[in-house]
């Protein structure tokens, strides 16, 4: 039988595990903006520079599935990009539906010159846990991320 850790009768929204991670990832966006503030880009801008270079993404499809962002707005933040010569886009020699995305060697210089500020706030917000702890923290996560997708689509 699953545990039920949430009961009806004495349930509060500020001990929800919907709000406690929108709360920390609102905080984490709010850090980043301010510490991106003083450069050439915004962290949305530097996320998709990362995700290019990483190679978790090569389409606007798959930055959208991967940052959760609208194609409109994604759409704005890659013309930018593209205007300040960090990203190209080529058609697919495959299908010519398909634009594929590609940094370019500035890209790819401006995104690892700008990782230091996400190290050093995530570094900043995590002083206070151990290996162990943000180790845990980290399976826990994604854990619970693994729950969600597993019941994607099911009945509530």
């Amino acid at each position: 039988m699953s545990v039920k850790h949430y009961d009806v009768k004495n349930f509060s929204s500020s001990a929800s595990i919907g709000y406690l991670t929108k709360l920390a990832h609102t905080l984490v966006h709010e850090r980043a903006a301010e510490a991106f503030a003083a450069h050439d880009l915004n962290f949305m801008q530097w996320i998709v520079l990362t995700k290019l270079h990483e190679r978790t993404a090569t389409t606007a499809s798959d930055l959208c599935r991967a940052m959760s962002h609208d194609t409109g707005a994604l759409t704005r933040l890659l013309d930018q990009l593209e205007e300040l010569g960090y990203v190209e886009r080529k058609r697919s020699g495959e299908d010519r539906r398909v634009v594929q995305l590609r940094l370019t060697a500035a890209g790819r210089r401006r995104s690892l010159e700008l990782t230091p500020l996400i190290v050093d706030l995530l570094n900043d917000a995590l002083v206070d846990f151990s290996k162990s702890e943000l180790q845990e923290l980290m399976r826990l996560m994604n854990k619970l991320i693994d729950g969600l997708r597993a019941r994607e689509g099911a009945p509530s």
